[in-house]
Order: C-alpha cells, then structure tokens, then sequence
C-alpha cells in the first residue's frame, strides 16, 4: 500500500516528460543574437530561473554553470546543454527556455514603443502590441529600418497574420515603421479645406480690386 501510494506522488509531482520535449515550443530551431534575452525557467528552482541577456560575444551567464555559449545553437540544443548541467544538482531538471528580443513599432499605430517580443509571435501580433494600425495605417506596407537602412516589407493580405518575426528575418533592434495610406479621407478633407481657403482668398482680393 505505501508503495502504491508513493508512485502515485511520484506521478503527479514529477514534471511530465513529454513537455519536456516540447518545453522551446515551435521556437525550438530559433538562434540567439547579441542583445536577445533568453528566459530560462528551472521547475522548481527559482535561483536558477529568469531573464539573461545576450551580450555582444553571444555568450549569457548563468548561475553554476557559468558562460553559456549560445552561438550557432538552436533553443532545443541550449535548453539540454543547461539540463545535463543542472543534472549534476538535481534528479531529472525540468528545463524551458524561451527567446526575446525588442522590436521598435512605429508610424501609423495607435501606440507606438518598445516592445519585448517572441519570434514565433506574427508581424500582425506585434502591431496589436502597439495598439493596432492607426485609420491610415497601410498593414500590408511596412518598413523595416535597421542600421540606417531602410526596406520594404510587402505582404499579401492574408500572410501578414500568418509570418513569424522569424520566417520574416526580423531581430533584436529592429525597428518596423506602419507607413501611411497612399490618399486617404483625411488627405481629401485637408485638400478640400486648402482649396476652400484659396478660394476664399480669391474673392478677398477681388473683391479689393474692384
């Protein structure tokens, strides 16, 4: 009986071992860049959990185990390097670990900033972040600034909702502007009240001249 009852307590305290597979989710073949931020998380151990950032060399401290070299290294291939570490202090570690990286969100949106994002979020996910596109907001022509440069990033209208930032090539840094509608109603009322006013100040002058 006290068997039993112990690997019944053993089957619901012990971390299951198919999440442990999936603990990167679809991120699993993403590669840190300097100025990401990888969020570790050890079940159970909160001394051995949180946030570490990428530095230029690509390596991220991390408690006992020291620098961790995250250069040409998927998440699923970090993740079990730090499992097999920590397996030197705890029976069977549960180890997930997730990438961030920020993202400027700019132009015609209702909220624009730095955003910390997930690569597997979509471009239109992180639009949302910033309080969605603006009533001139083009979502399906956005630009890319990065490093000085600037490039466009054209989608078709049902693919902007379907990309990863990942598939898209976006990175730690970048930053996306949300470009305005060619002519909008906005455009035409402000042409309306020019051409109002320069009418205006037509009669005004004739007027005067005769």
């Amino acid at each position: 009986m006290r068997y039993f009852i112990a690997c019944l307590l053993l089957l619901f305290l012990a971390p299951p071992a198919f999440a442990q597979d999936q603990s990167t989710g679809s991120s699993g073949s993403y590669r840190l860049r300097p100025g990401d931020v990888l969020v570790i998380t050890v079940w159970g151990q909160d001394d051995y959990s949180g946030e570490f950032k990428v530095d230029e060399t690509g390596h991220i401290p991390y408690p006992v185990l020291g620098e961790i070299d995250t250069r040409d290294k998927t998440m699923t291939q970090i993740r079990e390097e730090i499992r097999v570490g920590l397996q030197r202090i705890f029976n069977e570690p549960f180890v997930t670990v997730n990438p961030q990286f920020k993202i400027a969100v700019l132009g015609e949106v209702n909220n624009p900033g730095l955003f910390p994002v997930d690569p597997t979020l979509t471009v239109l996910d992180i639009v949302a972040m910033a309080g969605g596109p603006g009533r001139n907001g083009n979502i399906n022509k956005i630009q890319l600034l990065r490093g000085g440069q600037t490039l466009d990033l054209r989608f078709a209208p049902d693919s902007v909702g379907a990309l990863t930032l990942q598939e898209v090539g976006l990175r730690s840094g970048d930053q996306i502007m949300i470009t305005r509608r060619g002519f909008t109603g906005d455009d035409l009322r402000t042409l309306l009240s020019i051409v109002q006013v320069a009418l205006s100040v037509a009669i005004f002058v004739t007027v005067l001249g005769n």
